[in-house]
């Protein structure tokens, strides 16, 4: 009887001490980031996309034993690099694909929406393979998603509104996380200005609706201030609406 305990104590020691490589079924437990949630909100906004990224890093499956193609927190799956590549244990990416219209050809005039599916962390690698952790999810994680490498964002306090808004100088709304097409109060929406237009993150805007009825004024719906600013894009959080706000709706920054 000693003899089998001490064997089976043996045998638990040497599978500890065998390395964590890509080949491996299980990772560790799935753990709460603990983040603020306007953080979070704010790392799962979507972005607009006027093309295809072209990006070789790409989730090629998981670690289940039924064949599946999505994944969640928890979950490990495989990235299609390794340490050929420079990816080292403790790493992390956006997960992330484009969403467009069907058979629309992505473009500055027809642009797709960017989601963000969620982000992970490595845990073991290959030459030219490795697994990773869903740390955090936003929305499901796709076979097929591509990585781009995570920095986590910092929310903005909003400010007093200051300023009048600017008149004939309007950013247009664009689509936002699946597609969406009607926003109101707390939500973020994309809009097709940026660092372009002078934008910065806490610049404050109007937003307005056009009725397209011959003689009428364009219709104010809300407010909103910019929570993070690209080179011809920015997301803004809908501080107050008093009507929905839609696609194609009219921005006007506060100078």
């Amino acid at each position: 009887m000693r003899l089998r305990q001490t064997a089976a104590s043996l045998l638990s020691i040497a599978a500890l001490a065998v390395p964590v490589t890509a080949a491996a079924q299980t990772g560790p437990a799935w753990v709460a980031t603990h983040l603020p949630a306007e953080v979070l909100t704010l790392a799962c906004a979507p972005a607009p996309a006027y093309e295809t990224p072209s990006v070789p890093l790409r989730v090629t499956g998981g670690q289940s034993a039924a064949f599946r193609v999505t994944s969640s927190p928890g979950d490990l799956i495989t990235i299609n690099a390794g340490t050929a590549e420079g990816i080292q244990v403790g790493q992390e990416f956006f997960a992330r694909r484009v969403q467009k219209e069907r058979d629309q050809r992505i473009s500055r005039a027809t642009p797709g929406t960017i989601r963000t599916a969620g982000w992970i962390r490595v845990y073991a690698v290959e030459e030219h393979m490795s697994l990773a952790t869903i740390v955090f999810g936003c929305d499901a994680v796709e076979v097929g998603d591509y990585l781009e490498p995570f920095t986590l964002p910092t929310a903005l306090p909003q400010g007093e509104k200051a300023g009048k808004p600017e008149r004939d100088n309007y950013g247009r709304v664009l689509a936002g996380n699946d597609r969406r097409t009607v926003f109101t109060q707390g939500d973020l929406i994309v809009i097709d200005r940026g660092k372009d237009h002078d934008i910065a993150p806490g610049s404050q805007f109007v937003i307005y609706h056009d009725k397209h009825e011959t003689g009428n004024f364009l219709v104010r719906v809300g407010e909103a201030v910019a929570v993070e600013v690209r080179d011809t894009s920015a997301t803004l959080s809908v501080t107050s609406s008093r009507e929905a706000v839609g696609v194609d709706d009219y921005v006007a920054m506060r100078k």
